[in-house]
């Protein structure tokens, strides 16, 4: 896994259900390295922190490898990198290899695999139209969330070393499948129950499905 693109966002606002909201979903390659801080990425936009940056969504990872699906059903948009709303962009990233709890060194910073994106009422926004967010969700691979270990610059070539590795948890594909699905596979919760790089907030949902 490499990285081909750094992004990030300047606020951007537009209405919704006649509200002014602002996001920072609209996000730019940069030619420049990125500092992957503990809670965000520096100089990025986080407009909404309930549900976006943080110690367990400190920096959204895309795979470069998807674009070709996103880009075939919506070819009237403008495609660059960071299209789909991730930080880093990157190539030959599998979340079917990716593993809870996962451990990556990556430029100078040390960072551990997290959960996948949930998309939201603002992606929809950017695709204009409601019907991306099934589209994402049945496509399965959403990209993942990182939690920065080690704080430290990122830049385009850099590869993933690989330090620590979770196999006994699920992979990012299968735990994006497990939070959708609505018969839940009680096995697959009882993997990630113990798993400290799943937020409390998230094994508390999954608890309910063991009652």
């Amino acid at each position: 896994m490499k990285i081909i693109s750094t992004n990030i966002a300047q606020p951007t606002k537009f209405l919704w259900n006649g509200k002014e909201v602002t996001t920072g979903i609209y996000k730019k390659p940069t030619d420049n390295p990125i500092y992957l801080g503990k809670e965000d990425v520096k100089g990025d936009e986080v407009s909404d922190r309930k549900v976006h940056g943080g110690e367990f969504k400190a920096c959204y990872l895309f795979s470069a490898n998807q674009y070709p699906y996103w880009q075939d059903l919506y070819p009237h948009l403008d495609w660059t990198y960071g299209m789909l709303g991730e930080n880093l962009t990157i190539e030959d990233l599998d979340e079917r290899q990716l593993f809870i709890g996962d451990i990556y060194k990556l430029g100078n910073a040390l960072v551990q695999i997290t959960q996948p994106r949930e998309p939201c009422f603002k992606f929809a926004h950017k695709f204009r139209t409601n019907d991306v967010l099934k589209q994402f969700v049945d496509h399965g691979f959403s990209g993942t969330y990182i939690r920065v270990l080690k704080e430290g610059n990122v830049a385009v070539g850099d590869q993933f070393k690989l330090v620590e590795t979770k196999k006994q948890s699920l992979s990012i594909f299968h735990f994006f499948e497990l939070l959708y699905a609505k018969d839940k596979n009680k096995d697959h919760i009882e993997l990630v129950l113990n798993n400290d790089a799943l937020p409390q907030n998230i094994i508390k949902r999954l608890k309910l499905y063991l009652r």
